[in-house]
């Protein structure tokens, strides 16, 4: 469809560019509700973003590199759950500590009701979300088309281009 039809539903093209579990929220969350609203989306997954395609999800976290990040705990008492821990770097880097990080983020999208990543993706194919895999990413860092769910595309910069070239909103995330 086309801008020039004033009939066609509004279109989101988003560019995912980053595989850790905070940054796999927003293409997921953003593409459903776009496609709950009856939008056509597309997500092309590039670089660090195309593992979030693989049928064996991994996203993690690590707090070292997400300076922001609050360091609160999702379980005990509302008081105890609210302080935001200052966590030392050097604590940070030590190993395991991704771990820990993810499973206590993991847990708080739990206690708060949100939905995990691989709910959020089926949603997206349930929704008819274009989910497409970078060709050239995956040549780079060798995946193959069977490492990934059933319903991701594969394709190109140009692909991806060409649906994005009639899109009311474009997002690198």
């Amino acid at each position: 469809m086309s801008k020039s039809d004033p009939s066609a539903p509004k279109r989101l093209a988003m560019i995912s560019s980053k595989g850790t579990l905070d940054w796999a929220y927003p293409p997921f969350i953003l593409a459903t509700a776009a496609g709950a609203m009856g939008w056509e989306v597309q997500i092309f997954f590039t670089f660090y973003g195309l593992p979030l395609l693989c049928r064996d999800l991994k996203a993690a976290v690590s707090p070292l590199g997400n300076p922001a990040m609050p360091m609160k705990m999702p379980f005990g008492p509302e008081g105890f759950q609210k302080i935001n821990w200052p966590i030392p770097t050097a604590l940070m880097a030590a190993p395991g500590f991704n771990s820990v990080a993810t499973g206590l983020m993991k847990k708080t999208f739990q206690s708060k009701g949100v939905a995990t990543i691989e709910e959020l993706r089926e949603m997206a194919v349930d929704l008819d979300v274009g989910l497409i895999g970078c060709q050239m990413t995956m040549d780079v860092f060798g995946f193959k088309k069977e490492d990934f769910i059933e319903d991701a595309m594969i394709g190109g910069a140009a692909t991806f281009l060409e649906f994005a070239a009639d899109a009311d909103v474009s997002l690198f995330i």
